[in-house]
């Protein structure tokens, strides 16, 4: 094998591997900083040895075999000064030191391991920019400066914020475990926030050049899954999981051949993913199972997602239960953005002056004051009305907002109709 090839498999390798990699280590050291230290180190001998010696068949095995050996390594140095050192070295060793079925012993607490780190990577006692960079660096695998680009930032600040948030974590002491009672609750929202927010910046990307990055959807995705599959009973899990499903599987319909954005009501419903359909109405179904007299907003969204995941045809869609579903949303969780989406329905269901109304009454809205899908959704419906002049200066409002250039290429578009139009 080629060097080239051999540093592409460990590209690879390192994609899939890190998190579990970092998360059986995490439940060694007790440490998340320290964990990925480790699993750096084991990286750094793989990108040494394996171009001249060749990948080993079980390259997941042989990076937790470098690691386990560095910490012990550091445990043997350090037994006398530090405690915690002593204990890590113990239970190291206590594996024997051979070690010969690592992978085996690292899959038995794999799901349990990789939960265990999107609680402590999500732990409240971060601020939720941190917690999303945290998860994207240990159970995402991104590299720092990918990070950084993703949300707008000099990777210097990404990766001083990532350097602080393992230190918080630390100093804080926060145990590495699954929480109970009634902090599983409080902490369970924090980590569905995350994972959500990761999938809709992957889903609709706020800037940069592409309108959607469906990397970031499919490490949401994978993360969500695990959730759903350790925290069996939590309905707003499921109700996550299912709303990711199904708006996955509009990603083939969502952009053109050259990348543009294609809007839901435009979209080729064919190419929509029968599969990932068909799992999230099934993650759908056992959230209603298990929810409570009032459903919770992830439930909630997944049942508006699935009104038009049903609908053959755009004409087929069920608009008036999507304006009573998002006015329960606006209920359980009253914001500004649902009630613009609640607009939008409203304009289908009963006409664009009956939405228009809503949206006009939003304007005054400081959260919304720099959202650029106000004056979007506003542009639309005064365009249905025949409101040319009006349509374009608002499309002209969403264009001067937008910080994705896709998105921004389509406001122009739209307000140069408009223009033409009323010519």
């Amino acid at each position: 094998m080629s060097g080239s090839d051999a540093h592409r498999t460990i590209e690879t390798v390192w994609r899939m591997e890190s998190p579990r990699l970092i998360a059986g280590l995490a439940r060694l050291t007790r440490d998340v900083g320290r964990a990925e230290e480790l699993a750096q180190d084991a990286l750094v001998a793989a990108l040494k040895q394996w171009p001249e010696e060749g990948v080993p068949r079980n390259p997941a095995a042989w990076l937790m075999q470098v690691a386990k050996h560095r910490a012990l390594d550091t445990a043997r140095h350090e037994i006398m000064a530090r405690r915690k050192q002593d204990e890590i070295g113990r239970d190291i060793e206590s594996e024997g030191p051979a070690m010969p079925d690592l992978d085996e012993a690292l899959d038995d607490e794999v799901g349990d391991d990789l939960l265990r780190l999107i609680f402590t990577a999500c732990h409240p006692v971060l601020p939720k920019e941190a917690r999303i960079a945290l998860t994207l660096r240990l159970l995402g695998g991104l590299t720092t400066d990918e990070i950084a680009r993703a949300f707008l930032v000099p990777e210097p600040t990404m990766a001083q914020r990532i350097v602080r948030a393992k230190k918080t974590l630390s100093e804080a002491k926060v145990p590495y475990e699954v929480p109970a009672g009634a902090e599983l609750g409080e902490r369970l929202a924090s980590v569905l926030e995350v994972v959500y927010l990761i999938f809709n910046e992957g889903y609709a990307a706020t800037a940069g050049e592409d309108w959607v990055r469906p990397g970031l959807c499919e490490e949401a995705l994978r993360l969500g899954r695990i959730l759903a599959a350790r925290a069996s009973d939590e309905p707003e899990v499921h109700g996550l999981v299912a709303l990711m499903e199904l708006q996955a599987s509009r990603f083939r319909a969502r952009v053109g051949p050259d990348g543009e954005p294609i809007l839901l009501l435009d979209q080729n419903r064919a190419r929509w993913d029968r599969l990932l359909i068909g799992r999230g109405l099934a993650a759908l179904e056992r959230a209603q199972q298990l929810a409570g007299v009032v459903p919770g907003p992830y439930l909630l969204q997944a049942a508006l997602a699935a009104c038009h995941a049903r609908a053959r045809t755009a004409e087929e869609t069920d608009w008036k239960r999507i304006v009573a579903l998002y006015t329960v949303l606006g209920q359980v969780t009253p914001s500004p953005v649902v009630e613009l989406n609640r607009a939008v329905a409203v304009s289908m269901a009963d006409g664009p002056a009956a939405g228009l109304a809503l949206v006009e009454a939003l304007a005054g809205e400081p959260a919304l004051k720099r959202y650029h899908l106000l004056p979007g959704v506003r542009g639309d419906l005064l365009a249905k009305l025949g409101r040319h002049q009006e349509a374009a200066e608002a499309f002209e409002h969403a264009v001067a907002l937008t910080q994705n250039a896709r998105e921004r290429a389509l406001m122009e578009e739209r307000a140069a109709k408009e223009r033409a139009a009323d010519s």
